[in-house]
């Protein structure tokens, strides 16, 4: 018979043994957890009234934390400092600074803040209300903003209301609500007190005023009366004036004596070809002024001067315009004579120049055939071209067909501009002068492939 001492030593061995040749599986964890954390009590309890306390908590049936509450969390009506919020556990706590408004219904947005702690599954759009008095307010309002002058969506801006309809209130006040524009355009307030509110788009910051002419901003010509079915509006955000971005040059003490003074250019010809839809460019580094025009000269192979053409430098004073009607396929020269330019200093060209090349041939483009089946032209449609976010073309259209007979190959973007005052381009609005709302342009969501030496059929319907 083994000793106790060495009938324990055996089982350890043993023991040992078994658990170096069998292998150890993991319990499994079962399938991830896909549900967001869901509240299973508050104190006081969702949608309670007569409210007094300042102090809430809200339970939920996981471990959650909190993400981005100060950019998530919105409380309305709008309150002067913003609630303590904590959270331990399964536990958010809230506690109001402020003195609460007596017979008023407040909700808190909390957004995409509160997150489960394992899976990181987030309880969107979670809301939780309550009312200091009899009744919670069931007034309703929403709708969808849009960018006039592109007619594309901004989710950064915000939606407010203001009470105090007065013109002055959204430079001056604080909004009664406001709320965020999601990422398809879309606003939606709830649980609104019944009443009248003056509108507006504004960017989102800490004041929730309009302090910035050059930000977005949009308004509506109308009160908003506000009931339990109010009617939906769209609002157009524009930019009354635009941002002028000032230029930092760099300054110097010391100059290089070997420096290179002479002025030299860059051309945008396309392998040694003219584009025919375009200027020819000659684009310097530094502030130049025609010196001489009779100096750029455009000739045929045989030298004879070409009459026509026109010269112009756009507003950075950097780059040249020689515009002339390109026929296809054709040689041409452009002599530049020594001087034909120079800079506030004085400094010109080396040398003179002669730059040989030949204009793109047709079949280097496409033709375009456009059709709107449902264009209406009493409201002066115009057809926007776009690469690039720039309007490169614009076509008022006077009828539901459009032919553009020669047109540069690619991917390009559409709009329809409704040019309401019959100058071909987009005018912006203004809120001080008339409320004058911007025009109004629509994106045409699929973008078009044009190709060269081809006739392009295009359907445009929005």
């Amino acid at each position: 018979m083994l000793k106790p001492v060495g009938a324990l030593a055996l089982t350890i061995l043993i023991s040992i043994y078994l658990t170096g040749c069998a292998n150890i599986i993991p319990p499994g964890g079962g399938p991830r957890d896909s549900l967001p954390p869901k509240l299973i009590v508050a104190l006081p309890k969702d949608s309670a009234t007569n409210v007094r306390t300042k102090n809430f908590m809200l339970s939920f049936d996981e471990y959650v934390t909190l993400q981005g509450i100060q950019e998530n969390l919105i409380v309305s009506p709008t309150v002067k400092n913003t609630p303590l919020i904590d959270y331990k556990l399964k536990n958010v706590t809230i506690k109001f600074k402020d003195s609460l408004e007596e017979n008023t219904t407040y909700t808190l947005d909390f957004g995409k803040a509160v997150v489960d702690v394992n899976e990181s599954n987030i309880a969107k759009g979670f809301r939780y209300i309550f009312s200091t008095g009899n009744t919670i307010d069931n007034g309703n309002y929403e709708g969808h903003v849009i960018v006039a002058a592109t007619g594309k969506i901004d989710s950064t801006l915000i939606v407010v209301l203001h009470n105090n309809v007065n013109d002055t209130s959204v430079y001056k006040n604080t909004p009664r609500y406001y709320t965020r524009v999601d990422g398809k355009g879309n606003f939606s307030f709830r649980n609104l007190a019944p009443g009248r509110y003056a509108a507006y788009v504004i960017p989102t910051n800490f004041s929730r005023k309009y302090d910035d002419s050059t930000n977005y901003f949009g308004f509506l010509n109308e009160q908003v009366v506000v009931t339990e079915k109010t009617k939906s509006d769209t609002i157009y955000a524009f930019e009354e004036f635009k941002k002028i971005e000032k230029k930092i040059y760099a300054t110097t003490n010391t100059k290089d004596p070997k420096e290179d003074k002479r002025l030299k250019y860059n051309t945008n010809f396309n392998n040694g070809e003219q584009d025919l839809l375009a200027p020819l460019e000659l684009t310097f580094a530094k502030k130049i002024g025609i010196k001489d025009s009779a100096a750029i000269t455009l000739v045929d192979t045989n030298f004879v001067r070409k009459e026509g053409y026109t010269l112009a430098l756009d507003s950075a004073a950097t780059k040249l315009s020689i515009g002339y009607n390109w026929p296809a396929g054709e040689p041409f020269k452009l002599l530049l004579t020594k001087g034909f330019v120079a800079d506030s200093l004085g400094n010109t060209t080396a040398k003179s120049d002669t730059l040989s090349f030949y204009t793109k041939k047709e079949n280097d483009y496409g033709l375009i055939k456009f059709k709107f089946p449902n264009i209406d032209t009493t409201r002066h449609p115009v057809l926007q071209i776009i690469e690039r976010n720039e309007v490169i073309n614009s076509y008022a259209l006077t009828s539901n067909q459009l032919v553009i007979k020669r047109y540069k190959p690619g991917s390009y973007e559409l709009r329809i501009l409704f040019d309401t005052n019959k100058n071909g381009i987009w005018d912006t609005g203004s809120f001080q002068v008339n409320k004058r709302q911007p025009e109004i342009v629509i994106e045409i969501p699929k973008p078009i492939s044009v190709r060269n030496n081809w006739d392009n059929e295009i359907t445009v319907t929005w």
